[in-house]
């Protein structure tokens, strides 16, 4: 383990950013994939601060800078099966997956919406693998009318509950999807349930900030527990506390958008001296890679570009900053779901040395091991550290 005790790691997940293809793809229905790339070939990508660090050097986004870049980049590889958050997350803290969480490409079976319909008292509505906002649109008025909850499920392994606000509280709907997660999470294995609030009329309906993710427990300790047992601060912004339902944290905020995820991480990096930052920007996947929206995901990169901008210069000595994703979502192409893609990761720092090619890792817990690393915290069960590939000598 390395002597290095940073100040603080702040670790950045832009959501389904992914930068091509894995060698399996094609058995996900990917092939092609490269949520970057393909975005890049269609509009010119104006960010500066993310090719400073390397980006432009890991997916083909037009001109290579000459500049060396300010750190370490490469990209890195899944290994557990599957193409979802949980997974994504999970891996990225050290936990590899032997099996994929279930998927329900028809629907869930009768006995799962029937004890599902039983326990909420009323029907239920679609129980069919679609588009969040499409079958909000198809559905929306219906379940205005009738009071029956929308039930959906995508590529991933998700029971997701859409509702209107002005029909069903937010607080009856997270009661729903707890009585959801004890039937498909805990009976069923599936990975999260997930809570789709919407508002608005007919034509109009939007989905609003109070979705909410109900997952699956870590099956064994995660980079989050051990640096929490080290006595370190976790802090979690976004769905963190989501994804890992509620564990190895110290504090957690959830977010309503990207750039209230960077507000809040600027807001702990004034008030958290050491330990992690842990955030997760949700925008990239969910309101522009899901709804195949190109021009609106290259925007987004631009707006994070543009916080990046100040966040990097704002970094003390000690501190760390690593910006990756957990899966793809690329919207130029047909599907509007998740897509098996490699990932990007860029490593920056005063003790972090420049221009490091780190290449293709194995696994995405070669990231979390790293941290660990950085810590001297004890190692997790999977992943190898790049620390000493990393870490300037001077």
């Amino acid at each position: 383990m390395s002597t290095l005790r940073p100040g603080r790691v702040i670790l950045i997940v832009m959501d389904s950013v992914g930068v091509g293809e894995l060698p399996d793809a094609e058995t996900y229905g990917d092939t092609g994939s490269n949520t970057i790339g393909n975005i890049a070939k269609l509009i010119p990508l104006q960010v500066p601060t993310l090719r400073a660090l390397g980006l432009d050097r890991i997916v083909d986004i037009g001109t290579v800078s000459e500049e060396v870049p300010l750190g370490a980049y490469g990209r890195m590889a899944e290994r557990s099966p599957g193409k979802d958050s949980v997974t994504g997350h999970w891996e990225i803290a050290g936990l590899v997956l032997d099996r994929a969480f279930p998927t329900f490409p028809d629907g869930f079976p009768p006995e799962i919406i029937g004890e599902f319909e039983r326990r909420i008292g009323r029907p239920t509505l679609a129980n069919k693998a679609a588009s969040g906002t499409a079958i909000i649109d198809e559905l929306g008025e219906e379940h205005m009318r009738t009071g029956r909850p929308i039930v959906y499920t995508s590529a991933d392994s998700v029971f997701q509950i859409a509702a209107h606000e002005e029909v069903v509280s937010v607080a009856e709907l997270y009661r729903w999807c707890e009585i959801a997660y004890e039937i498909v999470g805990h009976g069923a294995g599936v990975g999260r349930v997930i809570a789709r609030p919407f508002v608005g009329s007919a034509g109009e309906f939007k989905r609003t900030a109070n979705r909410r993710d109900f997952a699956l427990t870590p099956f064994a300790p995660t980079l989050l527990d051990v640096l929490k047992q080290q006595q370190l601060p976790v802090v979690a912004i976004g769905k963190i506390e989501d994804l890992f339902a509620g564990r190895g944290m110290t504090s957690a905020v959830h977010t309503a958008d990207d750039d209230e995820g960077m507000d809040a991480v600027a807001e702990a990096m004034e008030h958290t001296a050491t330990g992690l930052i842990f955030a997760n920007l949700v925008d990239f996947d969910t309101q522009f890679g899901h709804r195949n929206d190109v021009a609106g995901y290259a925007a987004n990169l631009e707006r994070f570009d543009l916080r990046l901008s100040v966040l990097v210069p704002a970094l003390l000595p000690g501190d760390v900053l690593i910006i990756t994703a957990d899966h793809g979502n690329d919207p130029t192409t047909p599907s509007t779901d998740h897509s098996r893609e490699h990932v990007p990761v860029v490593v920056t720092g005063a003790s972090i040395t420049r221009g490091v090619d780190i290449g293709t890792r194995a696994t995405f817990a070669d990231l979390g091991q790293t941290i660990a690393d950085l810590f001297g915290a004890p190692r997790l069960p999977n992943g190898t550290s790049f620390l000493k590939e990393i870490l300037t000598t001077a």
